[in-house]
């Protein structure tokens, strides 16, 4: 007899009314008489034996956001309850960067003086390094695939250094550190979907890794701005990897998520499946170009087209527009003069430019070679993402289901909660350095050749776990 037969011979109480996790109930709740179908018993997942718990790193930790329109710094703790608290931060406006980028080195060492300064005073503590998210050096993300043999003893944790290693190894390209190797998953002997190799016994072990790389000299530029302003680089995520640590649900990147961190000088996304990160691409626009679009064709400044963006703009066109009347200073030979138009108008200028956005962001997705992992739901976040309108404009575009993203379990942010999609990447930034880092596996081995600047400046892995 198979269970399922044994188990319908129960009488009906312990098949209802048991104990829950045990117990055998009919699909949907209660019968429904009322249609004479006849109820299929199921039988239910037990429950977890254990919840986890989030366990943070001991200490007050720093996280600078450099951005190309804000830099912001937060300096904060994680909390018994799991969420993470800000005891100070700074705000500023950027200075000498573009795109993500430093180009003027004084400028950009002046703003995050005064960013990091802001965020001392008011968290009454001085930081003397930091977490620090990746925009600048051109960041790529490849998969990298490498194996090693094992001869049949049991796998130890120096075979899965040396795997790494030689990830690494492939991996490597003139001009270019590692940022981020992330085992993606292990095979044992061609049995794949391995979590942890260590125990097992095998012939050859192998692994795909997903790794992150950036230019180098943009490395040695960042980490001598950082020097200039007393401050170390204690660590580098990823803008749209730290963004999606703040926004997203455990679940969410186990099903399958994308994050478009929407910024002021670039657009990036991150694509998570089964708890791990696939794929990062940066693209080279933004809010900023947005602006710009609207002084130029409006014939206002920058600060004006700023002020209209954010107050009147919207991804696309509604009912009311036509008759919503905007007055809007010149520059030029006419800068005393107000010109009255339609805030239609304004939003006629923003919609294409974000509609390009969009079918970038598409392009870049059908383009990563990841086939239906890259088809779950999107998740818009960013200052740039904060636009009336957008999410169905994003949906139509992209093919996949949209929603608005803003860090969770993260208090005393600049902003109120509404505006808090601008603080994604500095939320995730702190999270990372107070022990959400644990959850990805990100590993640092001694390089195979003897060019690791980057393992020098960037601790990843804390012993401390």
């Amino acid at each position: 007899m198979n269970d399922h037969n044994s188990m319908s011979d129960l009488p009906a109480f312990r098949r209802r009314g048991g104990l829950r996790g045990r117990s055998l109930i009919p699909v949907g709740g209660e019968r429904d008489v009322s249609v004479n179908r006849v109820p299929r018993d199921i039988l239910p997942l037990p429950p977890e034996d254990t919840q986890r718990n989030v366990s943070w790193r001991p200490g007050i930790f720093g996280a600078l956001d450099i951005g190309t329109t804000k830099m912001t710094c937060l300096i904060g703790k994680g909390e018994p309850d799991g969420s993470i608290q800000v005891l100070g931060h700074g705000w500023r406006r950027s200075h000498g960067i573009r795109s993500g980028s430093i180009v003027d080195i004084r400028e950009a060492e002046a703003a995050i003086r005064a960013t990091v300064g802001q965020a001392e005073e008011a968290a009454e503590r001085r930081m003397d390094s930091l977490v620090v998210n990746l925009s600048c050096g051109r960041p790529l993300s490849r998969l990298v695939d490498a194996q090693i043999p094992i001869g049949g003893r049991e796998v130890t944790a120096g075979d899965v250094q040396r795997l790494i290693a030689e990830g690494q190894a492939r991996a490597w390209m003139e001009g270019r550190e590692v940022i981020h190797t992330l085992p993606i998953g292990y095979v044992v002997d061609s049995i794949p979907g391995i979590a942890d190799p260590i125990g097992h016994q095998c012939e050859e072990l192998a692994t795909r890794m997903h790794v992150v790389d950036m230019n180098s000299s943009a490395l040695r530029t960042l980490d001598a701005v950082l020097q200039h302003a007393e401050l170390k680089l204690d660590g580098l995520v990823a803008s749209p990897f730290a963004s999606g640590v703040s926004v997203l649900a455990a679940e969410e990147r186990e099903l399958g998520v994308t994050v478009v961190e929407m910024g002021g000088g670039t657009t990036s996304l991150a694509v998570f499946c089964e708890g791990k990160l696939l794929h990062t691409a940066q693209i080279r626009v933004g809010g900023l170009h947005v602006t710009r679009d609207i002084a130029g064709v409006l014939s206002t400044s920058l600060e004006t087209a700023e002020r209209l963006k954010t107050m009147y703009g919207a991804a696309q066109m509604g009912s009311d527009d036509q008759r919503e009347i905007l007055s809007v200073p010149l520059i030029g030979e006419n800068s005393d003069r107000l010109v009255r138009l339609q805030r239609s108008k304004v939003i006629s200028v923003i919609q294409p430019r974000i509609e390009e956005t969009l079918e970038l962001v598409r392009q870049s997705l059908d383009n990563a070679g990841l086939g239906r992992l890259a088809n779950g739901r999107v998740v818009l976040t960013g200052g740039a993402s904060l636009l009336e309108g957008i999410v169905p404009v994003a949906t139509r575009i992209l093919g996949r289901p949209v929603r608005m993203g803003k860090p969770q379990n993260i208090y005393g942010l600049p902003e109120t909660a509404a505006a808090s999609a601008g603080f994604s990447t500095a939320a995730g930034l702190l999270a990372w350095a107070a022990g959400a880092d644990r959850d990805f596996g990100d590993i640092s081995v001694p390089e195979p050749k003897p060019r690791g600047l980057v393992k020098r400046l960037v601790g990843f892995i804390r012993n401390n776990v």
